[in-house]
Order: C-alpha cells, then sequence, then structure tokens
C-alpha cells in the first residue's frame, strides 16, 4: 500500500512539474521553438499563391476538350530561367567526383576515401562521402581508379581519352507518401503492426514491414542524350550540336536538352541534398526541397500575373509593335531565325515576364511533374491541382506520359501559349525539353 501511494506521489509531481511550465496552466504552445526567415534563393523568383482560370485563353486549335477551370495555387519558388548546361554539368561533374570517391572507398585505398557514418539516436545514416580529403592525383592506386572511369579497348576511338559515360550513374530515395496515406497502408495499433502491401519502383508487390518500406530508390543515369539532336531529325546536317552543344564552353548559357523526365527529377533531388548538405554544414537545420512544377504551378507562374492572356507577355501577338518577335520560337513557316536564333538561344535573351521569369515561352519546352491524361482538368482538385504517377516498367506506354508546357524553339506559336498543353513520354529525351526547378515556400501565402 505505501508503495502504491509512494508511485502516486511519483506521477502528482511530474504532473504538477509539467504543468508550471505550460505558462501558468493557460495553453501557451511550445516555447522556444525559434523563427523561421526565408532568404531569397539564388537564382528564383516568388510566385505569389492565388486562384486563376486554368486552361486555353483562346481556341483550342486541335479541337480537344480543353476546359477552363478555377484553381489557387499555394506561394512556391521557382526558377527564373530554365536549367542551363552549365548548371547541370555541375550535376554531371559531382557525380562523376562521388563516383571516383566511391570506387577508392571500395578498393580499400584509405580510410578517408571509405564513407563516413553518421548516427541519429539509434539509426544509422546513410553514408555520407568525405569531400574533404583532398585526393593526390600523383598516386599509382589513384591514377588506376581515375583511369578506370574513361573508355579503354575498343570503347576508346580515335585515341582520344573520354569519360566513360555508361558510369555517371545517381542514385536517390524518397518517401512514397501517396501510398503510405492510403487507408490500408495505415499502422494498426490494435495488432502494432502494418497489414498492407507497397508497390515498388519495379512493380514489386512488398508486404509493409516498417515505415522503411514507404522508401523507393532509384538508380537514374545522368549524362545528357547528345544524340537527339541527330534523331529528333531526319535528313538534316545537325552533328555539330550533338558533338559541342553539352560540352563546349561557348553554349554553358544554353538550356540543357536531351534530358528525360526521370534525370529532370534526380537533378531536382541531387539539387535538394546538396542544398541540405550545405546547410548541415553551417549548422541550419532548415531543409529546402527542390522539385519540378505541377502543370498548375507552371501555368500560373508563366503568365506573370496577367488573367486570360494568351502568352507570358499579354495580348495576342508575338510581336512587339516594331515588329520584333517576343520568344524564341517557330515563327512563319518555318523562319526560324526570324526571332534571333535558328535552334536554342541563351536562356534569359528575351524579357521577362510579370514576375520575373524568363523563357516561359519558347526556346525549350519544359517537363512538370504531373501526368498527362486528356480529361485532368475534370477530375483534379481546385486547390493546388495535380494529377501524378509514377509508371512501372511494365506499364502502357499513355501511363508514362507526363505533361510538358511552354513550347519550344522549333514550335509554331500555338504551343507557346500558356494555356496550351502536350506530352512527352517520361523515358524520352529530345532536343527541345528542358526543365526549371520550383521550391515550396515557407509563411505568408501573399507575400
Amino acid at each position: 500500500m505505501k508503495r502504491l501511494f509512494f508511485l502516486g506521489s511519483i506521477a502528482l509531481i511530474i504532473l504538477s512539474a509539467s504543468c508550471k511550465s505550460g505558462g501558468n496552466g493557460e495553453l501557451t504552445g511550445v516555447q522556444k521553438r525559434g523563427k523561421y526567415f526565408e532568404p531569397s534563393p539564388l537564382g528564383m523568383a516568388l510566385i505569389s499563391g492565388r486562384s486563376f482560370n486554368m486552361g486555353p485563353g483562346d481556341q483550342d486549335v486541335t479541337y480537344a476538350t480543353s476546359p477552363t477551370r478555377t484553381v489557387d495555387i499555394s506561394s512556391f519558388w521557382m526558377d527564373d530561367t530554365e536549367i542551363t548546361n552549365n548548371e547541370y554539368r555541375q550535376f554531371v561533374y559531382w557525380v562523376r567526383d562521388s563516383t571516383v570517391r566511391e570506387m577508392l572507398a571500395r578498393n580499400g585505398f584509405a580510410d578517408d576515401f571509405k564513407p563516413v557514418l553518421t548516427r541519429k539516436g539509434d539509426s544509422i545514416l546513410p553514408p555520407i562521402l568525405n569531400w574533404d580529403r583532398k585526393i593526390d592525383k600523383r598516386d599509382a592506386a589513384v591514377i588506376t581508379v581515375i583511369d578506370s572511369m574513361y573508355y579503354a579497348g575498343s570503347d576508346r576511338i580515335f585515341g582520344r581519352k573520354d569519360l566513360d559515360i555508361r558510369k555517371l550513374n545517381f542514385s536517390y530515395s524518397w518517401v512514397d507518401l501517396q501510398q503510405a496515406a492510403r487507408l490500408q497502408n495505415a499502422y494498426n495499433y490494435q495488432t502494432q503492426s502494418y497489414e498492407g502491401t507497397v508497390t515498388d519502383i519495379n512493380g514489386r508487390v512488398i508486404p509493409i514491414t516498417s515505415r522503411s518500406s514507404f522508401v523507393m530508390t532509384e538508380y537514374v543515369h545522368v549524362y545528357p542524350d547528345t544524340l537527339v539532336w541527330i534523331r529528333d531529325f531526319s535528313y538534316a546536317y545537325n552533328e555539330p550540336l550533338t558533338n559541342k552543344y553539352f560540352s563546349h564552353p561557348g553554349f554553358d548559357d544554353y538550356p540543357v536538352v536531351g534530358v528525360n523526365w526521370k534525370q529532370a527529377k534526380a537533378f531536382c533531388m541531387w539539387r535538394t541534398n546538396f542544398k541540405n548538405s550545405s546547410l548541415a554544414g553551417k549548422g541550419d537545420p532548415s531543409v529546402q526541397d527542390y522539385r519540378l512544377p505541377s502543370e498548375a504551378e507552371w501555368e500560373l507562374a508563366a503568365r506573370g500575373g496577367l488573367n486570360n492572356s494568351m502568352y507570358p507577355w499579354g495580348g495576342y501577338y508575338t510581336r512587339t509593335q516594331t515588329g520584333c518577335f517576343m520568344a524564341n520560337f517557330k515563327p512563319m513557316r518555318g523562319n526560324y531565325s526570324d526571332d534571333g536564333g535558328k535552334t536554342t538561344l541563351k536562356v534569359a535573351t528575351f524579357d521577362p515576364n510579370g514576375y520575373g521569369l524568363y523563357d516561359m515561352a519558347g526556346n525549350v519546352a519544359e517537363w512538370t511533374i504531373s501526368a498527362y491524361d486528356e480529361s485532368t482538368y475534370n477530375f483534379m482538385h481546385d486547390l493546388n491541382p495535380n494529377f501524378e504517377q509514377n509508371a512501372l516498367p511494365d506499364d502502357p506506354p499513355a501511363m508514362k506520359r507526363k505533361v510538358i508546357r511552354g513550347g519550344s524553339w522549333k514550335d509554331i506559336a500555338y504551343f507557346i501559349q500558356v494555356g496550351t498543353r502536350t506530352f512527352e513520354y517520361q523515358d524520352t529525351s529530345k532536343s527541345y525539353i528542358g526543365f526549371r526547378c520550383v521550391r515550396t515556400t515557407f509563411g505568408d501565402e501573399f507575400q
């Protein structure tokens, strides 16, 4: 009896102590949470959340069913230009350098090059490569590893020492929240277990054993397909662009092309990890997530604050009053050079729209995260609408269609209108499709 009273007394003391920390019994919320200030990210423009009429602003020349739908979008940041060759090259070089360090670690070259295992509580986080250690390129063992990154034998053409792009693969993981949110996959508190199943990226159905069952891991080849310049156009001489467009410094500020939807997603994930690793190194616990825009986000941004406009600059015409074209597209009957460029142009060649975004019409079309369906406007939600699906390898081609927006240097004026939607297959790369990233913002919706 005395023991029960003693335990009860302890419980009362604990409860009493926790009550005292609540501000004299008043509901005050958790204190000392700190305040978050979000600086403007480099090279991005703020798109303030608002409602707008999504859909075509003029007649639909394709005679497809494209209704107009009023939707409301939350605020977000967007790259003010398309991702350039040089920006994408930073990603490629990071993958190259990390591959070398991983090969040094696997070969037991030195402890300094082995992945650093980090611990958080009882869990061991994924290994992180030690980038602080300088690689001595004069060391014979290091030279052997680096040389293995280049083509050898019959793969080496004309004796040139070219990087073996087949080895440039990036692996990343994400939590599939869509599958985690399904009621049949929820944790059963009565049985204290999961009872559902999850489908991985290869289409395998796996019983859920823990929260990690929702973690998906994908391996993506990152080097752009430079042969698209030849493959996309029969009976045309585009070999110089195949040889130089991505590699020559003269094209550094041109939009990257030859990147498929999965590669664009991988770039966003790498950019997220790259940024967050930098923040963590400075003791900043915030997390910034970069991604592809949804179709609705892209259209809101392209409109530049103008309602019911056909083009990002407003109005019904593609020329200024002095007769100059306002975007890089295919004017007239194929006069490609009339707008200043035969193919792509440097990003930000033309004036920005009302949000400070360049090339939202023409230059290169842009991937979105959204899957393409002709009837999307009929079933999507009106708040932050998005239709997204991760097509499995054996799914029919129709399920692998992704929305592209903005039109390109090879498209007629109709396709550069802000309300025009079309698609390309997620595993296909083209010489006229690029992308840009967005990042969800925090705080006031109407900054």
